[in-house]
């Protein structure tokens, strides 16, 4: 007989078991909701989308959310996306990011509308390719808590009646954007009415209308600003007391008006970047000094060259106003034929007491060898107490051997005994 084998006992499962185990095979279920939402935002529109594939729980997880980024890249996917998925968002959108076709373009109206039933979102960036320009539907202007708008290829409309400004607006990025008529105005308003503004970039700006207009960019929190365009329209600055950088180049920005005065109001800055290669028009005189002092100013960029006389007059007329500079940055442009010889003795005439005090590195990029370069260079080795670098780097087209100016230059005399000559050889494509 076959030995008796006890029964087992019935394990009757237990009513708690079922949701530990759910929980325990979908962690992320388990966080909190607010902590799910945090990740879920962070992963971006198609991420998060994706999502619906884990389980029936998260099927429709991704709509709930309380905020979400939608960035797009350029193509028809861009279109289907946003049709199929912008109006299924019940939370607001914190970034709305695309590349837009000729397509996408044509829809851009109805998805900013959509948007503004959300409250807007907080960081708009659009951009068409150089060809196409898009409008910009007005009903951004109603969006107060916008944080950063960037806009590329763009018609800009004009403001509505009753425009309030952008409390929150921190970045403006406006690059090949057309405005109306008198469109300084338009500018000055939405500068001057956004308080917090910290970053400004106007390039390549198109404003309609042949007047020159007075008006003046205001933004007491302003940190850096960038301007490019080759058209004066009036550029002026009132007093910028939180600026750190500022990159210029406006081809006519000497022009009939007073330079000195353009450049007061960025007199806070600690960086910035010039160009000053454009000789002044209508025989308007370079002032030997400016009515200010950029005591701030630790690192100066100027695109210039040496072969007329205005370029390196600015150059000396900036240095009797910069007591703290330590960095200078040349970068060579246009400058091969020189058709003007400024020599040793007739730079010496105009270096003033103090000039270049506290400069260390003086950077020449795309030189040719001019002889108004090498009197430039050998002045300041001869002057700069506190010089430890002068780096070199010749134009790519350059004909002339370096051999022998190179070893005049390191043989040259020097007021700094740890000042040393680099040669980095080619400039490449700065």
């Amino acid at each position: 007989m076959a030995p008796h084998r006890p029964r087992k006992k019935l394990r009757i499962p237990d009513a708690t078991a079922a949701p530990a185990a759910a929980a325990a095979s979908d962690v992320l279920l388990s966080l909190p909701p607010e902590v799910l939402d945090e990740i879920l935002g962070r992963l971006g529109l198609c991420s998060a989308v994706r999502t619906s594939v884990l389980s029936r729980a998260w099927r429709r997880r991704w709509e709930s959310l309380p905020f979400l980024d939608i960035d797009i890249p350029y193509g028809q996917q861009a279109l289907w996306t946003v049709d199929s998925v912008l109006p299924r968002c019940s939370g607001r959108i914190r970034r709305f990011s695309t590349s837009l076709d000729e397509l996408s373009a044509r829809r851009l109206d109805d998805w900013l509308v959509v948007l503004s039933r959300h409250g807007g979102v907080e960081d708009l960036d659009l951009g068409q390719d150089h060809n196409r320009f898009f409008s910009l539907h007005s009903s951004v202007f109603s969006w107060r808590r916008l944080v950063s708008l960037e806009l590329f290829t763009c018609h800009i409309p004009l403001l509505p009646p009753d425009f309030e400004g952008f409390p929150e607006l921190k970045v403006l990025d406006l690059c090949n954007v057309k405005l109306h008529q008198n469109g300084e105005y338009q500018l000055e308003e939405i500068i001057e009415t956004s308080p917090l503004l910290e970053k400004l970039i106007l390039s390549e700006v198109c404003i309609g209308g042949e007047d020159l207009i007075e008006w003046e960019i205001r933004a007491p929190n302003l940190q850096h600003i960038t301007i490019c365009s080759n058209v004066d329209y009036g550029w002026n600055f009132a007093q910028l007391p939180c600026l750190q950088s500022a990159v210029i180049d406006l081809w006519e920005y000497v022009g009939d008006r007073d330079f000195a005065k353009f450049l007061a109001g960025l007199v806070q800055v600690r960086k910035l970047s010039l160009s000053t290669f454009y000789a002044p028009v209508n025989g308007i005189k370079i002032p030997e000094t400016l009515p200010c002092t950029f005591n701030n100013l630790k690192s100066l960029k100027l695109f210039m060259h040496f072969c007329e006389l205005p370029p390196i007059l600015l150059v000396f007329c900036f240095l009797r106003s910069v007591p703290n500079l330590q960095k200078l940055k040349i970068l060579i442009c246009y400058g091969k034929d020189q058709k003007t010889e400024v020599n040793g003795e007739f730079l010496n005439a105009l270096w003033t007491d103090g000039m270049c005090a506290n400069l260390q590195v003086l950077e020449m990029t795309g030189i040719s060898w001019l002889p108004n370069e090498m009197s430039f260079m050998k002045l300041i080795l001869s002057k700069a107490r506190l010089l430890h670098t002068l780096s070199i780097s010749h134009d790519d087209d350059c004909s002339v051997s370096h051999v022998d100016p190179l070893h005049e230059l390191v043989t040259y005399r020097r007021a700094s005994a740890e000042a040393q000559v680099l040669f980095q050889g080619a400039a490449g494509n700065y």
